[in-house]
């Protein structure tokens, strides 16, 4: 078994029954790329089926040494289990050798989180004169509403918006579709996004269904929002790293914060895990402390 045919195989089977979608498959595909290169560099002739745990404890030294952090040696040794998994299971090994690899410690880090007043000041410095400017407010303002990750805004479409019942539906991870609400500020954004600027945009074929488009009529891509987001900052001086994530982030902090319940934050930001979701239960000291104050009888 040759490793070309391995991952070929890895990749329907990621797609045909696992249901992942594209940027997923690919981050897989790069993972077991590198396990592939170490082989090479230690020994040509060793293929997938003749790795051992020694070997998989040599390319963790060799990945470590790259200086990869934690995060990502964890998630390497996640794709490495499932694609030796999945060579188990089709019978073309007869042993795992993936079995007893263990995945670094890491620490789940906190996000900054951006402030209702950090994303007005973002808001604020949107030259709305530009044919840009209304649909960045749009892109700022769904992000912030819906809590969306970068891919889901991207892919955003037309027929998915439902405004007059103020929901709209997306396609998240593993091609899971939900409904999420869209709040009134937001919803006033696109549509005029949509009936001032977008209309007058000439659209290339195969596009006509996504709501956000570039000036030559094409999706935007996440590299592109990524942009928009790190030039509004710099306009704004917002020192701190951030991204469209970052919205996501506010989104389920200021649910959280504001009482809404676990469980729904769960379904609204389409975590497979509710330990995902917990990672927004953080609030600042100063919160922690009036909350004290406020609430407990001997304050």
């Amino acid at each position: 078994m040759d490793w070309q045919s391995a991952i070929k195989g890895f990749k329907a089977y990621l797609k045909l029954e696992k249901s992942l979608s594209a940027n997923s498959i690919m981050a897989y595909e790069r993972d077991i790329e590198k396990l592939y290169q170490f082989s090479e560099t230690q020994n040509p002739a060793l293929q997938p089926d003749k790795i051992t745990l020694a070997d998989l404890r040599a390319f963790i030294v060799w990945v470590i040494e790259l200086g990869m952090i934690p995060t990502s040696q964890a998630r390497i040794i996640s794709g490495i289990k499932a694609f030796y998994k999945y060579l188990l299971m089709e019978d073309l090994i007869k042993k795992n050798p993936s079995e007893l690899l263990e995945a670094p410690k890491t620490s789940r880090k906190l996000p900054d989180i951006l402030t209702i007043v950090d994303i007005d000041n973002l808001l604020d410095a949107i030259d709305l004169s530009t044919p840009e400017g209304p649909r960045n407010k749009a892109i700022i303002e769904v992000l912030f509403s819906c809590g969306l990750r970068v891919s889901e805004l991207t892919t955003l479409k037309i027929s998915n918006l439902y405004l007059d019942i103020d929901f709209i539906k997306v396609t998240g991870k593993g091609n899971k579709e939900r409904l999420i609400p869209i709040g009134s500020h937001a919803k006033k954004a696109l549509k005029i996004y949509m009936e001032e600027v977008r209309v007058h945009i000439s659209i290339k074929k195969g596009e006509d269904d996504y709501v956000f488009l570039n000036r030559r009529g094409a999706h935007l891509t996440r590299e592109m929002i990524f942009t928009i987001i790190k030039r509004l900052a710099a306009i704004t001086g917002y020192n701190k790293q951030i991204g469209p994530h970052s919205f996501r982030h506010a989104f389920a902090t200021s649910l959280i914060e504001g009482g809404a319940d676990l469980r729904a934050v769960q379904e609204l930001l389409g975590h497979e895990s509710i330990t995902t979701t917990e990672i927004y239960t953080h609030l600042d000291r100063e919160y922690l402390r009036s909350t004290i104050i406020d609430f407990h009888p001997r304050s």
